[in-house]
């Protein structure tokens, strides 16, 4: 069992986010942040001092902004702060581990420059349940012979040692995480029912990247909106 594991009903209903695009966050990962904008410096100082929680969402281009800045997509995640340091320039070097994804059930007031939302975790409770069992089934050899594929066609260096070592299930989600795809395409991996949907979508895409004669895009670097 991970070291933080809360119960359903311990979970906050009222919680900050962190729009951010291309940036996904997915229960059980490990997502690093560079926190250098003072609402996002308040959003985190605030955090530590109260569960060390803050949800990530990334902001919809295809809908119009509202009063407190871009619409937001319809699902975020939820994280906890899991480890933290602080800069001799400022900033806040963080990493924020998934909890639970959850659906956006209304925008609150802004606190210090930040923006909060009403989050309904219901739909996506199964994401707590950690009990032991047979881990999800995932076509291990199709997802490497992919993998393979769409690091040769974006030449991206890969520790293969290591990647052959990763469980399956961290191996999913590490990779939905750090490849380069559209956010887009980020939201939908987000937005699986289950890990096999996800890892079945994850073949998919990199299938596609490793054909798709168009430039990587840009891994996220922080930048919100």
């Amino acid at each position: 069992m991970p070291a933080f594991h809360p119960s359903f009903e311990a979970l906050p209903s009222e919680i900050p986010v962190f729009p951010l695009p291309g940036a996904l966050l997915l229960p059980g990962g490990r997502l690093p942040l560079n926190i250098f904008e003072p609402r996002y410096l308040a959003m985190v100082t605030d955090a530590l001092g109260a569960g060390r929680m803050f949800g990530m969402i990334q902001p919809r281009p295809d809908a119009p902004a509202g009063p407190t800045g871009p619409a937001l997509c319809r699902v975020g995640c939820l994280g906890r702060i899991s480890s933290f340091a602080e800069t001799e320039d400022g900033r806040f070097l963080i990493t924020l581990t998934g909890v639970i994804r959850y659906d956006l059930a209304g925008e609150l007031p802004m606190r210090h420059g930040y923006r909060r939302v009403r989050a309904d975790y219901t739909p996506w409770r199964a994401d707590l349940d950690i009990e032991e069992g047979p881990p999800p089934p995932v076509d291990r050899a199709a997802l490497l012979e992919a993998l393979r594929a769409y690091f040769r066609a974006r030449r991206i260096d890969a520790n293969w040692e290591a990647i052959e070592r990763t469980a399956d299930a961290t191996l999913v989600t590490t990779l939905c995480m750090v490849c380069p795809f559209d956010p887009r395409e980020k939201q939908a991996l987000l937005e699986a029912p289950d890990a096999c949907e996800r890892a079945r979508m994850l073949i998919a895409l990199l299938r596609i990247g490793a054909h798709d004669p168009a430039p990587a895009s840009a891994a996220p670097r922080g930048r919100p909106s």
